[in-house]
């Protein structure tokens, strides 16, 4: 064992002791390299969940690694200048030949033969480690941890109602990047971006939707819904709660025609995502609120365009607007990232138990706490001090007997706050309108207002029953959730 030691001690005293260049990167290779394997240990056994393990492991020492690699050959020429210059210099004994200036490999030498094994191990090894560190950093950087963890305050909101999805088995890259690699290097270049902006402090408040960046929903969302499949109608029970003193519940039935497949047109599917049919819509706003013109193109080759009058809009920014194709993503705007109006939480809530509907007046009281939150640290507690303030005033008695009740209904109130109001980034209620349907937003109503009209004056329309029948509508008891068995 002395034997194997000393020539590997003389190859790498060869290699890395002949100035501090190459020394200081043979020691920043080293170290960075035995850290990046004890990340990846970590991660794999699942030691620890921050994400700061992920950033270190797999972005930060990867770099070190490779500048400390980088170094070593730099330090190497810099031995091979200085020694010119030394050669050079007045009063230098001897001239060395040019040859002289670079190493003679000599495998003659069995030094030479142990240096270039050591070299070939050390090269082997260095390449492991860069191949381990950047598969680990692709991988990291296309979790949902990186993702929604890495940056926490810039991207809370949006991590926050992601955690409380349909999709939140569903990695952020299945739907924001999809398959294929020209969409993964576009994201990466984007991100680089963004990673400046958070560095920076440039982002803007609140983040915006990224719409104008993001994969066509054919590339993404169709990879897993089927949009030529034939769905058909869909029962849809709305449980609402009234704002009186005993929070009287109420239900709407109704049957949603979706549609699609080979359904003759009928139905939203059938008619907004028809193979023969392309929308294109002109918004003269961020949020697509506002829509000024509506084209509707034809497999035949007809044309059917429609446009709100002169005055609707501004002309400079109808000239200045973009036209888009509408897909999946104008109706299902917020299918992950879903932010609540007060009403509706609160209805939800209740439903679920998680708000006692025979608390007194609580759904009004609630939405009213809700809606008039400040967006400023404090909120929390002031949630808390108005719920409790309302019953010690208006119901004494029950401020005592259900004091229970009302520390659920108060935490309850607190959650739904925090999944929507983000003081921070300047997220408030309907900050993120939800286009699906025409609750929290105009959605549907966008483009079916009866303003947008062809050249003939016809309006777009607003057919309710193209979309829906109601069955029952705000009622206590309705008479058809009976017959069909959901009372």
């Amino acid at each position: 064992m002395a034997k194997p030691r000393r020539i590997l001690s003389a190859a790498l005293m060869t290699l890395f002791g002949r100035n501090w260049i190459t020394l200081f990167g043979g020691m920043l290779a080293a170290v960075s390299g035995v850290l990046i394997i004890a990340f990846v240990i970590i991660v794999a056994l699942q030691l620890t969940n921050t994400p700061y393990i992920g950033i270190m492991g797999f972005l930060v020492m990867p770099m070190v690694f490779v500048s400390g690699l980088l170094l070593v050959p730099v330090g190497a020429l810099w031995e091979v200048y200085a020694a010119r210059w030394r050669a050079a210099a007045p009063g230098a004994h001897e001239k060395p030949r040019d040859a002289d200036l670079f190493p003679v490999v000599d495998f003659n030498n069995s030094h030479t033969r142990h240096v270039v094994l050591v070299v070939a191990v050390l090269t082997v090894i260095n390449l492991m480690i860069v191949a381990i560190s950047a598969y680990e950093g692709v991988v990291y950087m296309d979790s949902v941890t990186f993702c929604g963890e890495t940056c926490h305050t810039v991207m809370e909101p949006e991590y926050t109602a992601y955690k409380e999805s349909p999709h939140f088995r569903v990695q952020c890259i299945e739907c924001h990047i999809g398959p294929g690699a020209p969409w993964f290097v576009k994201s990466k270049l984007s991100g680089l971006g963004q990673v400046l902006a958070v560095t920076l402090n440039t982002y803007p408040t609140p983040i915006p939707s990224p719409v104008a960046n993001l994969r066509p929903s054919r590339d993404t969302c169709e990879q897993c819904h089927w949009p030529q499949k034939f769905s058909g109608d869909r029962l849809k029970v709305l449980t609402r709660f009234r704002d009186d003193e005993t929070n009287t519940q109420t239900k709407s039935v109704l049957l949603i025609h979706v549609g699609g497949g080979a359904s003759g047109g009928k139905g939203i599917h059938s008619w907004h995502i028809d193979p023969d049919k392309r929308t294109v819509y002109t918004a003269v706003d961020e949020q697509r609120q506002k829509i000024a013109k509506v084209r509707v193109e034809r497999s035949d080759g007809t044309v059917h365009e429609y446009s709100a009058p002169n005055d609707k809009y501004p002309g400079e920014a109808v000239a200045a607007a973009k036209e888009r194709v509408m897909d999946c993503i104008d109706c299902h705007n917020r299918p992950t990232h879903v932010f609540k109006l007060p009403a509706a939480a609160v209805d939800d809530a209740t439903a679920a138990g998680r708000i006692d509907k025979e608390l007194p007046s609580i759904k009004k009281e609630a939405v009213e706490v809700l809606t008039n939150v400040k967006v400023e640290n404090g909120d929390l507690e002031r949630i808390e001090k108005e719920v409790r303030a309302f019953y010690q005033e208006h119901y004494p008695d029950r401020a005592a007997a259900d004091q229970a009740k009302i520390d659920a209904a108060i935490r309850e109130l607190q959650a739904i706050y925090s999944r929507n109001v983000f003081p921070e980034m300047k997220v408030t209620w309907g900050t993120h309108p939800n286009n699906l349907g025409h609750e929290q937003s105009p959605g549907c109503f966008r483009c079916h207002d009866d303003v947008l009209v062809d050249k003939d004056g016809k309006a777009v329309g607003q057919d309710c029953d193209a979309c829906h029948a109601v069955l029952a509508y705000d009622e206590t008891d309705p008479e058809v959730l009976k017959k069909v068995g959901l009372e």
